[in-house]
This record gives structure tokens, C-alpha cells and sequence, in this order.
């Protein structure tokens, strides 16, 4: 699937079925279902996409203490762009697999 294939799938009501989580969890943020998606990140919690993926929740969130913490355990710096970029940056190398 391409990125521009995902992000048409966001018009669709349900994710993709052969998408990832973690690429389910970034439709279901992007359609204003984020319990959703923070629901797929603490399901594997400990696994360091899976924490990635919590400290862009929490970013957007506004927690931006909590969102350090879950970029610390994945070992990964603090995104600095948009959350827009971030967004992108993560469907972008979840796609590739």
C-alpha cells in the first residue's frame, strides 16, 4: 500500500483490514478516534514502535511530559515538526514494514 492509498483509506469507515496496527491505530487517530488509537499502543506496550507510537499520542494530546517519556523508552528524539510531519514521517516508515 502507498502512502497516498492509506491516506484515501481515511475516508473509508473502517481501516484497511491488511494494514498493521500500528498503521490502524494512525487511522484511527486521524479520524478523531484517538482512545482508539492509545488503546493499540498499550496493547504492546514495550515494544519500541509501539512506544513510538504512544509519544506521538501523547504529543498530540498536549501531554508533552508524558510524550517524553514514551520517546525515551523508544529510544528515539522528540519530533520537533508538526504533528502533521509526525504523522506522515510514522505512516510513511510503517507502510514501508
Amino acid at each position: 500500500m502507498t502512502i497516498d492509498e492509506f491516506r484515501t483509506s481515511l475516508l473509508q469507515a473502517q481501516p484497511p483490514a491488511n494494514v498493521s496496527p500500528l498503521l490502524r491505530a494512525l487511522w484511527h487517530d486521524a479520524n478523531g478516534q484517538w482512545e482508539e488509537a492509545h488503546n493499540i499502543a498499550q496493547a504492546r506496550e514495550g515494544e519500541a514502535s509501539h512506544d513510538r507510537l504512544h509519544a506521538y499520542l501523547h504529543r498530540k494530546e498536549g501531554d508533552d511530559w508524558n510524550a517524553g517519556y514514551w520517546y525515551r523508552r523508544a529510544k528515539t528524539p522528540v519530533f520537533t515538526g508538526s504533528l502533521d510531519d509526525e504523522w506522515l514521517a510514522l505512516a510513511k516508515q510503517w507502510l514501508k514494514g
